[in-house]
């Protein structure tokens, strides 16, 4: 079975973080910030940077200061309805890569503003974003694999860790090459 996870428990987990390496939770910090007097987000994360508070911990007492972006309190059905609203015609593109992705083993899918991860117990192998109107593109996690034939490369694919894609038009484009793909970059980061 998938398990879709939305950005709430990207907040819990950058939550627990900051607890794990400050020793104090959210609603200390939360207070800590206020008497800070930083005015700007980029005063904050100065103040934040000079008390080692970096990264997902730093990202969470900034939304937590100056406001979530409203995609965070989206549920993943939501983010995905709205990746494919304007472009309902892709939509079985998706449907079909997460089927075929849950037959590859454990895994989890994490919907995003952008595009959706699938996550293997190790880390996310590839994603699925509907890059234009007309395509989604599979961005595949595979070290050592340089562009070639299907395989593009992958600039501004969701994050960087991302190497390469495969263009997709129709759900019919998912062919077993695609599939092959697909699942050696799951064996490749389990």
């Amino acid at each position: 079975m998938v398990q879709v996870k939305n950005w709430r428990e990207m907040v819990d987990w950058s939550a627990d973080l900051l607890l794990r390496t400050t020793g104090e939770g959210v609603p200390e910090w939360n207070r800590r910030v206020l008497e800070s007097g930083a005015a700007t987000e980029l005063e904050l994360r100065d103040w934040l940077r000079d008390r080692q508070v970096t990264g997902y911990a730093q990202m969470l007492l900034v939304m937590e200061r100056f406001g979530y972006p409203d995609f965070m309190a989206a549920s993943s059905d939501e983010l995905v309805d709205r990746q494919y609203a304007d472009r309902p015609e892709l939509r079985p593109i998706l449907d079909r890569l997460l089927a075929e992705a849950a037959l590859l083993g454990p895994m989890h899918v994490q919907a995003r503003k952008t595009y959706v991860a699938l996550v293997s117990p190790r880390r996310t192998f590839a994603i699925v974003k509907a890059s234009t109107r007309t395509r989604v593109d599979l961005g595949l996690r595979l070290a050592g694999h340089q562009p070639e034939g299907r395989l593009e490369g992958a600039t501004s694919l969701g994050n960087d860790t991302i190497t390469v894609r495969i263009a997709i038009s129709s759900a019919d484009d998912i062919d077993d090459e695609t599939l092959a793909w697909l699942r050696h970059a799951y064996t490749g980061n389990c």
